[in-house]
């Protein structure tokens, strides 16, 4: 079975630099992700639980 070398959406977005996102919703927050075992972790108000939210990774 051939290899897939299509390179992941990670690779494409270091090879083009930042991009830009427009964004529509009611509240924004800053945070750092904390370690939180073999992953990472955000805490959010209680008050959002349940409702949808993006992640964009600033840097």
């Amino acid at each position: 079975m051939p290899e897939d070398k299509s390179p992941t959406i990670e690779t494409q977005l270091e090879e083009r630099g930042s991009v830009k996102f427009e964004v529509h919703g009611s509240e924004v927050l800053e945070k750092q992700v904390k370690q939180s075992g073999n992953s990472g972790r955000i805490y959010l108000p209680p008050t959002w639980v349940g409702k949808r939210v993006k992640i964009i990774r600033l840097d």
